[in-house]
């Protein structure tokens, strides 16, 4: 059992970014120095109602303060780069980490960044299956001979390969039962997100299993890893009135980006707080979070939990003190037996 934060690093537009970036670093050093096991970052381009520095600059830095932690990307938009820079680039991030990161891959949903990198949207699954089995071919060292419109290889071999061997685990985020399965056939697990609810995703984790069944593989993945939205303070309304703006503002740029049109069962993200959060979001005392993560480990199998506690705006007092509540009080109770 695994317990790690997610780190967007987003920020309101035109906050200094220097202080913005020296206030993320105390947050992982916070994560570290109380015994958590991982910190990831997201990808976005254009992102015009937030600003963020882009995963690979952001957790090459992360690296150097994280200790034993393990780095990763929640996630890298494969579609829209060329696959032997992200192959080199992920490459020289798992050296920079001495082995300790994770893959993560998705399609993403925002238009406005598969019209600035030219992907017509017909193509793009297409552009995701074939940028990921060439990053695995690369990786694996041995000779890549590729003939596709974006991209040609004539028998190269990588000479930059990961540390960690054979590659770092490959994670991969969907939100439609389409995605879910294309996480069964190609990716070592599924990043089940933290956008759907718990009914939801276990309907889907059938649907994964039954996949992974079908194209010959284990139904339980080595590690089964979820994201959440989660926010600690000593009480429960304590803890509503910190998360409550930032966090609902956080879904209204979803809602705007129609991040909740790809969700199944006809999901949507334009509800009041209370509606939104009720079996998404965890917000609440350390007993309040442990009571509503365990059921996600005991009935669902989940062992690698990923958890957002800190969005563009919020005091970084409040955020640093949700980090230590979840290190000192949730994560022991989660990694109990």
């Amino acid at each position: 059992m695994r317990v790690g934060v997610f780190l967007t690093h987003q920020q309101p537009p035109g906050r200094d970014p220097v202080v913005a970036l020296d206030e993320q670093l105390d947050l992982v050093r916070t994560a570290r120095d109380h015994g958590l096991d991982s910190v990831f970052a997201g990808q976005h381009h254009l992102a015009e109602s937030l600003a963020h520095i882009q995963p690979l600059p952001w957790l090459a830095r992360v690296a150097a303060e994280a200790g034993e932690m393990t780095v990763g990307t929640g996630i890298h938009l494969l579609a829209l780069h060329n696959p032997v820079d992200t192959a080199e680039a992920y490459a020289g991030l798992d050296v920079v980490a001495r082995g300790r990161s994770v893959f993560g891959v998705g399609l993403g949903y925002r238009q406005v960044e598969y019209d600035a990198f030219g992907v017509p949207a017909g193509e793009k699954v297409r552009r995701f299956t074939e940028n990921l089995r060439i990053v695995e071919a690369l990786w694996s060292g041995e000779p890549v001979t590729v003939d596709l419109p974006w991209t040609r290889l004539d028998g190269v071999t990588a000479t930059m390969r990961p540390a960690a061997r054979p590659r770092p685990p490959i994670w991969m985020a969907a939100n439609s039962d389409a995605a879910v399965r294309r996480a069964a056939r190609l990716a070592d697990t599924w990043m089940v997100n933290p956008h759907a609810t718990a009914a939801t995703v276990r309907r889907q984790l059938a649907l994964f299993a039954d996949e992974r069944e079908a194209a010959g593989r284990p139904r339980v993945p080595e590690e089964l890893p979820l994201m959440r939205e989660v926010f600690c303070a000593p009480t429960r309304a304590e803890a509503l009135e910190r998360a409550r703006p930032h966090l609902g503002a956080k879904y209204d740029v979803y809602a705007d980006w129609g991040q909740d049109q790809v969700m199944p069962d006809r999901e949507s993200f334009r509800m009041g707080f209370d509606d939104l959060a009720r079996d998404r979001f965890v917000v609440g005392s350390p007993e309040d979070c442990v009571a509503a993560l365990r059921p996600w480990r005991d009935e669902l199998g989940v062992d690698h939990f990923v958890l957002r506690t800190d969005w563009a705006g919020m005091p970084v007092d409040h955020a640093r003190e949700s980090i230590a509540l979840l290190a000192r009080e949730v994560a022991p109770a989660l990694r109990e037996a």
